[in-house]
Formats: C-alpha cells, sequence, structure tokens
C-alpha cells in the first residue's frame, strides 16, 4: 500500500475525522474564507476566530439539545485535568462524592478526586476486568453526597452504561469522551457533561464541558485561577488563548454533522456497524468478546483470540491491508476496533472480511 493512500485507522484516540472535513479544513488552510491566513495563525481575539467558536459553541448546542441553563466551555488540558476540576469545583457542601469504577479512567478520576474531600467508590467492576457495568439504584448513593461520578463508555474496555445511573437531586458527572455526539442524551439528567475532543469530535487539544450553571462559582479561594469553571464560563472560553485549531476542526465536525442528518443519524449508523461487528465476532470459530452482551460499547468494540502470538498475527495482517492500531490498549492487550462517527462502514465490512480470511487460514 502506497503510503499516501487513507487506511481505516481503528484509533481508540487520537481518531478518523470525516473525509469532508478534512478536505474543507484542507481546502480553507492557508486561506481561511478570505482572510488571507490561516487559523493557525489567527489571533484569538480578531473577529474571525471569535465567529468560529461562538458557532462552534450553537451548533453543539443544536446537536446535543442543550438547555439554555447550561454553559458550553472549551478547555485545554484533557480528561487528566477534568480529574481534577470536576472535585475541586463541585465539592462544595459536604465535601463527599460518589464514584462507579468502570474501567481505568474512572479509577484514575477516583484516585485523583480522593485527594480533595471524602470519595466513595460505590460500585466497581475491576474484580472482573470491568468487563460489566454494575447496576446502581437511588439507593446505593449517599445522600449528602455533592456529585456522583461516571465514565459513560470505557475506551479501554469496551463497555458502556446502558441506562442513566438515578441520582435523585444529586448532579450527575459524566465523561463522555469517547461515546459524545454517538446518540442522545438528555442532558437535563447530568450536572456536567465533559469530553476530550480526539475520539469523536476533533484533533486532541480542546476538552468539552457542558455544565449546569448552578454548579460553577463555588471553587475555594485558593484555587488557581484556571482551575475555576467561573474563570472560563465568565470569558466565554477565551480567558487566555484557547486550543483554536481544535475548536476550529471541532466546529466544521459539528457542521457536517448538522447537514448529515445530526446525532440521530449517526446514532442509526453508529449501532449499524457495532451490530455487524459483533455478530461477527459472537459467531466466530477464532474471535470472541470481552464485555457482558448488554452493556457493549457502540464506538470500542474489544475482542481476543485468546492466544497473544495469534492476536499480533492479525494485527499485523491487518496492517498490511490498511487497517492499523487494532491492538487492545497496553494494559489488557488483545484486540480494539473503535469504530467511531467517521469511520465509514466499509471499514467495519473490511475487518469482517479480513477476519473470515484470518479464521480460513486457520482451518
Amino acid at each position: 500500500m502506497s503510503k499516501y493512500e487513507r487506511v481505516y485507522n481503528f484509533s481508540a484516540g487520537p481518531s478518523m475525522l470525516p473525509l469532508e472535513v478534512l478536505e474543507n479544513v484542507q481546502k480553507d488552510l492557508l486561506n481561511y474564507k478570505g482572510t488571507g491566513e490561516s487559523v493557525m495563525e489567527m489571533s484569538h481575539r480578531s473577529a474571525e476566530f471569535k465567529a468560529i467558536i461562538e458557532d462552534a459553541e450553537a451548533d453543539l448546542r443544536k446537536l446535543m439539545n442543550i438547555p439554555d441553563n447550561y454553559k458550553v466551555l472549551f478547555l485545554q488540558g484533557g480528561g487528566t485535568l477534568q480529574f481534577s476540576m470536576i472535585p475541586i469545583n463541585l465539592l462544595r457542601n459536604s465535601k463527599k462524592a460518589d464514584y462507579i469504577v468502570t474501567g481505568q479512567w474512572a479509577k484514575k478520576a477516583y484516585k485523583e478526586a480522593c485527594k480533595f474531600g471524602d470519595i466513595k467508590c460505590v460500585a466497581s467492576s475491576e474484580e472482573d476486568t470491568y468487563s460489566y457495568i454494575p447496576e446502581v439504584s437511588r439507593e446505593d448513593f449517599r445522600a449528602d453526597a455533592d456529585y456522583v461520578y461516571i465514565c459513560y463508555n470505557n475506551t479501554i474496555y469496551g463497555s458502556k452504561f446502558p441506562y442513566i445511573p438515578d441520582t435523585g437531586d444529586i448532579p450527575l458527572v459524566a465523561d463522555m469522551s469517547s461515546c459524545i455526539l454517538s446518540e442522545e442524551v438528555d442532558v437535563s439528567r447530568f450536572g456536567v457533561i465533559w469530553a476530550g475532543a480526539q475520539k469523536n469530535v476533533a484533533p486532541a487539544g480542546v476538552t468539552i464541558v457542558i455544565i449546569r450553571d448552578d454548579l460553577i462559582g463555588f471553587a475555594p479561594e485558593d484555587t488557581p485561577v484556571y482551575l475555576d469553571y467561573k474563570t472560563h464560563a465568565e470569558k466565554d472560553s477565551m480567558y487566555n488563548t484557547p486550543p483554536c485549531w481544535s475548536i476550529y476542526v471541532a466546529g466544521e465536525v459539528f457542521k457536517y454533522l448538522l447537514e448529515n442528518g445530526g446525532v440521530p443519524a449517526m446514532h442509526e449508523k453508529d449501532v449499524r456497524k457495532a451490530e455487524k461487528l459483533y455478530a461477527a465476532i459472537d459467531a466466530s470459530p477464532i474471535f470472541r468478546g470481552t464485555v457482558r452482551e448488554k452493556d457493549r460499547s457502540l464506538m470500542n468494540v474489544t475482542f481476543v483470540t485468546g492466544d497473544k502470538d495469534m492476536d499480533a498475527e492479525f494485527i499485523a495482517m491487518a496492517k498490511e491491508n490498511g487497517l492499523i492500531n487494532l491492538k487492545g490498549h497496553r494494559t489488557v492487550g488483545g484486540l480494539r476496533a473503535s469504530i467511531y462517527n467517521a469511520m465509514p462502514e466499509e471499514g467495519v465490512d473490511a475487518l469482517i472480511a479480513l477476519m473470515k480470511k484470518f479464521e480460513e487460514s486457520k482451518k
């Protein structure tokens, strides 16, 4: 395969972007909309960039039906910074928070939060390699908890919450980094939704935070200025130089989604892709899935052969055929196909065909 050809990139992130978006970005790379400059060179205080970030927010609000009493912030620092910002800003009364630990990222968030208050792990699937989502009810949470935290889709382990936990009046915080815009969600059921953009939205660099107004403004007085959500809410994400390029590409992705049926259309395609891939895995004499069926992710499909050498052989064969980044996360091994919105159905079909070819070779 020529190095100039496009491959099917199954990376968990940074990941594929819609080809149409990449082509539009390429077209405007040197001269954005007649300005004579690239967005990469543009002042974040310019009228042109102000329009870019305002349009991006407006389009995301349309896509997700975000209520008016929620702020949309475009921040830096990735998910790791959110692990700290959440407890710093939301531990406002009892200094208690309850976490459901369903994977490595939820566990990292839990450990970081423990630095700031009385943090309880109310449920976990760690004992079974995070192969399922624990079932919890309102009674499992402390009545005076300041918030409940979940990772809605688990990129490494290939699981996803099949339900939204009932937390009553306790704000629910959800990391949706690897599933945002893949299905419709009722934003009003969450206090905070945040997502690193590099999986389903844009290049690495920007983190989207959707936060209810009444949760802003309670950070301790000695909080570093950048770690206070109020700082960014009051300045419309422009307190300092934002990740301009990532915000610009995110905005182009939002436009693309709106022009192609929005989230419902993406979800229909995502379900179709995932169902056919899981069907191929379940019918395979060699491959098997690693997650309880009802908790399977639409975005990150994890599977194994049960033999490390055979896993590696298939990964190498896939790369030779233009299907890359199918190796599972270093902490669990095996195989992982991340099939975000931008992965065309043809890519999944190509993977399934290669799996069948591999199976034939092992008879």
